[in-house]
Order: structure tokens, then sequence, then C-alpha cells
């Protein structure tokens, strides 16, 4: 398959997602990945958050020469501008870039973009995670240093065109098979790559807020379709570090997700927190983390995740 689209990958400064201080970019030439390009940029005043830099290990003293985003994005823009573009998890990084834009009030480039974590959720079956690191993983895919945008752009890349063997499908073929509809940026227009209708047994129905735990507030007013927990059933095991069990609930509540307080068989995403081994036992594993990594091994479609990856989701 000769397929032609450009992989992206950006990295953050702080939880703003305008705050970008790394691009990276692969493009795909006839189904042959070229050489990643890589872009430092300095945030807003050079500021970095710790958890920030503890991801991707991109200090102020990295971009304090470097060029701000507008700038850099004069050089990015023209690799992208009527491409087909591809991030593994574009909730995070086509909304990083919208923000980039409106912050800078620059004008919306043109082009369409899928999601390659979406899609090997629908192709790559087993994964307990599909985190980029964790599918290249799966698949035997070598792409560098995960958290660099360049490698990761690489791995993103590879993972799309992975999947699209395995299915043996184009890519514009991937939407009607899979129920979902691209995401897009236009003049003065951002389209978020959605998903048309949740899933349960052998019945579409639209997601259902009366499942949501009662003892949390709601904000329909901050639903975010183009998040990846949107219309998700996402449960809690463990300590967790970052926020309180009952803030985590609410940002799953919050963006339009369905929290939850069991795995179950409608259980989209589990997310691991710190174990109490005297508990959990020798293994280090909770009740809920055992049920989930079962319902794995009986063909059950249910994403295991630890508490960064759902930070850096969400």
């Amino acid at each position: 398959m000769k397929q032609n689209f450009v992989a992206i990958d950006l990295e953050t400064a702080t939880s703003d997602r305008s705050s970008i201080c790394q691009i990276g970019i692969t493009e795909v030439i006839d189904g042959k990945p070229q050489k990643p390009k890589c872009w430092l940029v300095q945030p807003e005043n050079n500021r970095y958050a710790p958890m920030n830099i503890w991801i991707h290990g991109i200090t102020p003293e990295d971009t304090k020469n470097s060029p701000s985003f507008p700038d850099v994005w004069k050089e990015v823009q023209p690799y992208l501008q009527n491409k087909i573009v591809v991030a593994h998890n574009t909730s995070f990084d086509m909304y990083a870039l919208r923000d980039a834009f409106n912050k800078y009030r620059i004008e919306y480039p043109t082009f369409d973009y899928f999601c390659s974590l979406r899609i090997a959720r629908c192709i790559v079956k087993g994964c307990y995670s599909y985190s980029l690191d964790v599918v290249a993983n799966y698949l035997g895919i070598e792409f560098g240093v995960h958290h660099k945008a360049d490698s990761d752009s690489l791995g993103c890349a590879l993972i799309l065109l992975k999947c699209l063997e395995i299915d043996g499908s184009e890519l514009d073929e991937l939407e009607k098979k899979y129920n979902f509809h691209r995401g897009s940026f236009s003049k003065n227009t951002f389209n978020a790559h959605l998903q048309n209708k949740r899933y349960y047994g052998n019945q579409w129905r639209q997601c259902d807020y009366k499942s949501f735990i009662n003892n949390l507030e709601n904000y329909p007013e901050l639903n975010d379709e183009g998040n990846y927990f949107y219309g998700k059933s996402v449960c809690f095991t463990g300590t967790t570090k970052f926020a309180t069990r009952k803030e985590m609930l609410q940002m799953v509540k919050n963006i339009g997700g369905i929290p939850m307080d069991s795995v179950t068989k409608e259980t989209d995403v589990l997310v691991v927190g710190q174990q109490d081994y005297r508990v959990v036992g020798a293994d280090g594993m909770s009740s809920k983390q055992k049920k989930a990594l079962s319902m794995l091994e009986k063909g059950h479609t249910i994403e295991i995740l630890s508490e960064t990856e759902f930070i850096n989701r969400i």
C-alpha cells in the first residue's frame, strides 16, 4: 500500500496545552517513512512544570535560545498543509495545536487528521494499553526514545502502517469500517476526530449519562467530544498521586466520560495507581486489575493505563 501522510508528535512544557516545547514530524511517502524532523520551541516565558520535565526531560535550559511557536510554525506548516496528518492521541496533539494557534492568533492550516491510537484500538487486539510505547513494543516496532517528539512521530507512523497492513485496508476506508470520522483543520474551523456512537454488546446507542456516579457534580458545558475519554467508561484502582480519586472521577465526568466504581464488561479503561502490597499481596495487583487482565485474556476490549498515562490523555 503506497500510503502518504505526515505523523506528528508534540511535547508541552506545562498543563497548558498551548505550551508546546517540541515538535516532531515523520513524512511517509509511498508507504516509506522518511527521516524524522524535530524542532525545539520556547514556551511562553520559558516556563516548565516539574511533571512535564519528568515526562519528556526537556528543560528551560534546552529551550532558552529556541524560537517561539509562531516562528517554528512557519517551518512546520508546509509539511502539513493540505496533507493527511496522523498523531497518536489526537485529543492531545490536535488540541495543543488548536490552542497554540488561538493563543498566538495564527490562522488555522488546512489538513485532515487521523488518530493512530484509536485506530490501533480497533485493529490491534490484546494490548493491555494503547500508549505509543506499549503498542509499538507489542507489534515489534523500534522507534527510538519515547517522549522525544521525533522518535514518537516515527513510532506513530510505523504503528499506523502496521495497522493498515494487518487490516488490509487503505486509510480512507477505515472511517466507514470502524464507525468514526476524521478530524480536520481549515480556515477558522476545527473539527475533532470522533467516533460516531458507542458500542455495547450487540447494540449501538448514545452514551448513557445516567450511569455516572451519583455524587459527582455535573458540568455538561465542559464535555469535550474530542477528548480520548469522552464516552468511555473509566474505573480507578490504587492510590492516585496527582489528585484524589474523587477528583480523577470528576475529570472523567467533566469531559463526558463515564466514571465507574468497578470493572465490568462495559469498562473501557482501568487506571492503575500505586498499590499497597500489604493489601494486594506479593503480585502487586488489585482485584480490579486481575479482573481486567482476565477479561483481556478472554478477548474483551479493556485498556489498562498508569496514572501518568491518564493525566497525559485527559
